[in-house]
């Protein structure tokens, strides 16, 4: 196994979406949480093959926090079955993966740790970036 995951999970409203990344991130069982959609899902459900619009949420966190993770969104997600899928991250980005461990360490602390921004040059002293990506972030 190892040391870091990629989550990802499913709902049926953007704003749903964002509630669950922020539980998880403020409760620190993930670093940091994507959203995208809408996306078509397709599936059986009670005998019936359904289709439905749903935003998809990426989690990064590690394996020692998965299952604070897993039980976080069961608690927040409105779903009777959730989409809970865990994929393990082979290889990446070592400033990257090191930030997923600091921010989702049980006594880290709020705000030090900060993702590498791509393009921007590493200080030891200012930490590796100051935004992750996504919208807003340097690209």
């Amino acid at each position: 196994m190892t040391d870091w995951l990629t989550v990802l999970t499913t709902t049926d409203s953007p704003e749903k979406a964002q509630a669950l990344a922020r539980v998880a991130v403020e409760a620190r069982v993930a670093a940091c949480a994507q959203i995208a959609g809408p996306v078509t899902s397709v599936y059986r459900w009670r005998g019936e093959v359904e289709a439905a619009q749903e935003w998809q949420v990426l989690f990064k966190t590690t394996a020692a926090r998965y299952d604070a993770l897993e039980a976080c969104l069961r608690a927040a997600h409105d779903y009777e079955t959730p989409e809970i899928i865990a994929t393990p991250v082979v290889r990446g980005d070592a400033a990257y993966l090191r930030w997923i461990e600091e921010e989702t360490a049980r006594d880290a602390q709020r705000d030090v740790a900060q993702p590498p921004v791509r393009g921007q040059a590493q200080d030891s002293d200012a930490g590796p970036g100051t935004r992750h990506g996504g919208a807003g972030a340097a690209q």
